[in-house]
């Protein structure tokens, strides 16, 4: 994986992006698996609790998948794409409530999705460079140094 950062907010090249949701995406033969953007991560502040959705059905694209309570916020977690929610990362987050804030584009991923119009909603999502483009101007914007939490 490579990557590149702007203020220590790290976008991976590997990844598609859903920037106005603050999700990247994963692709996996049919199945998807999603997250929490480092800028995101940043901006909420260490995760307190995550409220999952059942596995088994199917959410439109901007529909919360979860929703993340941190520090400072209390929001949706939405899905970029619509489809039908495999499973959450409920187990891992039960053990390290805060792993999103650690490892947000690896262990910190929240759900596996099978997208039921990919071809369609593809366009939402961006490259990593294109990502890394738009993040610049909200990270200067906000003034947003992006940080691991080691707890």
């Amino acid at each position: 994986m490579t990557e590149q950062a702007w203020r220590g907010c790290v976008v991976p090249d590997d990844l598609l992006y859903d920037v106005d949701m603050n999700v990247w995406v994963r692709t996996e033969d049919d199945v998807v698996v999603l997250g929490m953007t480092d800028v995101a991560q940043t901006m909420g502040g260490q995760i307190v609790q995550v409220t999952w959705r059942r596995a088994g059905r199917t959410f439109s694209r901007g529909r919360p998948l979860a929703v993340v309570e941190s520090a400072k916020w209390v929001g949706p977690f939405p899905t970029p794409l619509t489809g039908e929610l495999l499973e959450s990362n409920e187990s891992t987050f039960e053990a390290d409530v805060a792993i999103a804030n650690r490892d947000p584009y690896g262990a910190g991923w929240l759900a596996r999705l099978r997208p039921t119009n990919f071809e369609e909603e593809r366009e939402y999502l961006v490259d990593g460079a294109t990502a890394l483009d738009r993040y610049r101007v909200l990270i200067d914007e906000h003034e947003i140094h992006c940080y691991r939490c080691t707890q």
